[in-house]
């Protein structure tokens, strides 16, 4: 940062300010992490009750929750591999044609 003149004083300060708002963004992504397991647990008092119900009378409805589980986790993967394939063949293109025009 080049502090010059008169200027150096708000320069600093803004630099300042840019760092404290750094440490504030770091600060609430970590509560907001450290929150998220109790929300999950909140949520799924009845999924719970159900499987061990299930489990303990020898039925197969806890298999099925856990597959219906997996079928619906499977789909933000791939959508997310997608969108990234996509993005690094867009990038590589460009990068090939930078190479080409020199």
């Amino acid at each position: 940062m080049a502090l010059c003149g008169r200027n150096w004083s708000l320069g600093l300060f803004i630099h300042a300010t840019l760092l404290l708002m750094k440490r504030i963004k770091g600060l609430l992504g970590i509560f907001v992490v450290m929150l998220l397991p109790l929300v999950g647990q909140a949520q799924c008092a009845m999924c719970k009750a159900v499987a061990e119900t299930s489990t303990e009378t020898g039925s197969t409805v806890a298999t099925g929750l856990n597959g219906g589980i997996l079928y619906l986790m499977v789909f933000p993967y791939l959508i997310l591999a997608a969108v990234s394939y996509a993005i690094y063949k867009h990038r590589k293109a460009q990068s090939g044609s930078l190479e080409s025009e020199e």
